[in-house]
C-alpha cells in the first residue's frame, strides 16, 4: 500500500514568554525527556513547526508544547528516510499531547509509513473524532489493505465521508479503492473506479502521475495492455520529479 500526506514545515515565532499556559512548576515531569522518548537534536526548534500546528498546541503548558513541537518536527523530517525513528518521535508527542487532533493525525500518518497499519487506523480514527470532517480517508483505506481487508477499503470509498472529498484527496482515495479492487481480482471494476474527468493527459505533477500510473496498472491487469501502455506514457510525461517507475513499466511492455 502507498499514499499519505506530508506536513509542510516553515519557521515561525513560538511563544517563549515566561509562565506559558498552565505553568511549568505544576508539571515538572513534562520539563525533562521521559525514559522512552527518542533524543531531540539540539538544532531542532519548536519554531520549525508549521504555524497552524503550533497554534493547536497552545492548550499545553509552554515547555510541554515546545517538546511536543520538536518531536513533531523530527517525525516529519525522518518520515521518508527513517520511518521507525519518525514513529518513535510521533509516539512521544502522542504520549504528551494525546488529546490534540493534529498530534494523533501525525502519529497515524507516521505509523502508516512505518507499516504499522492497525496503529495507523486507530490514531487516524481518533484524530477524525476529535477534529471532525472526513479525515485522511485515503491513508485509512490503504491501511485496511495493509491489514488484508480490501473490502473495508472499498467500504470507506463508498462512505458519506468519502463523498465530501474533492480534488487530490478524492483522487487518492479512488486510487486506493482501485488497488483494493485489484487485490480482489476485480480488474475491470478497478478500471471503472478510476475513470473520471481527472484523466486528462495534459495534466502534470505528482497527483496526475499517480492517477495515470494507477489507471495504466489497472488496464494492464484487465488485459488492455495497449491502453495501459498509453497511460504509462502519460504517467511518465506527468511525472516531472521521477516519483514513479512509469518509464520502467513502458520499457517492460515494449521490450526496450
Amino acid at each position: 500500500p502507498s499514499g499519505g500526506g506530508r506536513p509542510d514545515q516553515e519557521r515561525g515565532g513560538f511563544d517563549r514568554r515566561d509562565g506559558g499556559r498552565g505553568g511549568d512548576r505544576r508539571h515538572p515531569d513534562r520539563q525533562a525527556a521521559r525514559p522512552d522518548e527518542p533524543d531531540l537534536p539540539d538544532d531542532v526548534e519548536a519554531g520549525d513547526l508549521d504555524n497552524a500546528v503550533r497554534r493547536d498546541l497552545l492548550s499545553l503548558d509552554k515547555r510541554n508544547a515546545e517538546t511536543v513541537a520538536r518531536h513533531l518536527v523530527m517525525a516529519s523530517r525522518l518520515l521518508e528516510d527513517d520511518p521507525r525513528l519518525a514513529l518513535a518521535h510521533a509516539r512521544a508527542a502522542r504520549q504528551r499531547a494525546g488529546r490534540i487532533a493534529v498530534v494523533r493525525e501525525t502519529a497515524g500518518v507516521t505509523a502508516y509509513h512505518a507499516g504499522e497499519w492497525a496503529e495507523a487506523l486507530s490514531e487516524l480514527r481518533a484524530a477524525r473524532r476529535m477534529a471532525g470532517g472526513p479525515g485522511l480517508l485515503g491513508v485509512m483505506a490503504d491501511a485496511e489493505r495493509g491489514l488484508g481487508r480490501p473490502e473495508k477499503a472499498i467500504e470507506l470509498g463508498r462512505s458519506e465521508e468519502a463523498a465530501k472529498l474533492t480534488g487530490d484527496e478524492a483522487s487518492e482515495l479512488r486510487i486506493v479503492v482501485a488497488g483494493a479492487r485489484m487485490d480482489l481480482g476485480q480488474f475491470d471494476q478497478a478500471v471503472v473506479t478510476l475513470q473520471t474527468s481527472d484523466l486528462d493527459p495534459a495534466r502534470t505533477g505528482p497527483a496526475a502521475a499517480r492517477l495515470f500510473y494507477a489507471y495504466a496498472d489497472a488496464l494492464v491487469a484487465a488485459g488492455r495492455v495497449q491502453d495501459g501502455l498509453t497511460w504509462f506514457l502519460n504517467a511518465a510525461a506527468a511525472d516531472l520529479d521521477g516519483d514513479t517507475d512509469a518509464e520502467e513499466r513502458v520499457a517492460e511492455l515494449t521490450g526496450e
